[in-house]
């Protein structure tokens, strides 16, 4: 991403992202308080972790979670391709149920038409519209434009109060095993917010439904075998001082923050791969693994590559 000149505080500035031309404002806007992170150091970010996200952004459906005046203020869900969305931006119209009024005005039909994120200048666009999480589903869109089958399953640990990422961290293990019993290989992720997420590619593409029965019944062994430790019941109720292992992310409809996404946190966190060897850390000691910052997240790809390959 090259600047044609440095902006004035305030200024529009036009910029040249793999042969688009981009219009970026408010470089110096804060959008993190706490740290004083400004919206330039988002879109710097998004450019330098760009080489070991986009695979995992391409040919998936991206939800975001916009926040204009920066954290400390109001948010919103945008799944549409919002108006103005540059033409050469690719997107992909994919059904869905009902009808009701968006939250901003954005009529959702039977239908909606999500963004796909497959290079840097739809990321660069999308990170200065201030959406800072990107969300995307299990499945990917097919050459034909049509949402495919599933090709991963996730599983979200959520701890609930008082339990934390060290609790998470040992449900991980434990989930770890069960999925190794079905041939699936886990891959760690740091939310970025309390928990953990542990992503597994299937060795064939699955119904959506099918995936999400996959992921319950390991949340229903776990919860048998640790009672005091795993819940997969929705009652919010039943969800203190364990971990919820929430498996109805894979549900067709529903989105996980895509690996590397920022969280819009009071700070600047991301969603970190993280190997098994730091989650057995975390698992041992209370404070053996955290949430990782942004700057963290991007040392950690320059000197390990791809955790999430």
């Amino acid at each position: 991403m090259s600047p044609r000149r440095e902006p004035h505080q305030g200024e529009e500035l036009h910029v040249d992202v793999e042969g688009r031309t981009l219009k970026i404002s408010s470089l110096d806007k804060v959008l993190y308080p706490r740290t004083g992170t400004t919206k330039g150091e988002v879109l710097d970010y998004y450019a330098r972790i760009s080489p070991v996200m986009l695979p995992h952004l391409r040919d998936r459906a991206v939800t975001r979670i916009r926040w204009p005046h920066g954290v400390q203020d109001l948010s919103f869900f945008e799944k549409n391709a919002p108006a103005g969305t540059p033409s050469w931006v690719r997107t992909v119209t994919v059904p869905t149920t009902g009808r009701r009024a968006g939250r901003y005005g954005d009529v959702e039909n039977d239908t909606l038409t999500f963004p796909v994120v497959d290079d840097l200048a739809t990321l660069t666009w999308l990170a200065n519209l201030a959406a800072l999480e990107l969300h995307v589903h299990q499945w990917r869109v097919g050459r034909n434009g049509r949402p495919r089958n599933a090709d991963r399953i996730v599983i979200d640990l959520d701890p609930g109060d008082p339990a934390g990422l060290h609790e998470c961290c040992q449900v991980a293990l434990l989930a770890r095993d069960k999925l190794a019993e079905r041939d699936l290989v886990a891959k760690p992720v740091l939310s970025g917010s309390k928990g953990l997420h542990l992503y597994a590619d299937l060795p064939r593409r699955l119904p959506s439904d099918d995936a999400s029965d996959l992921a319950r019944a390991i949340g229903e062994d776990l919860q048998a075998e640790h009672p005091r430790l795993v819940t997969a019941a929705m009652a919010k109720a039943k969800r203190g001082g364990k971990v919820f292992l929430d498996w109805s992310q894979n549900a067709g409809s529903k989105t996980t923050v895509a690996p590397y996404s920022l969280r819009g946190r009071e700070r600047p966190y991301a969603a970190a791969p993280v190997t098994w060897d730091e989650v057995a850390a975390g698992a041992e000691d209370p404070f053996g693994l955290e949430q990782q910052r942004f700057d963290q997240v991007l040392a950690r790809a320059e000197e390990h590559g791809d955790l999430f390959a």
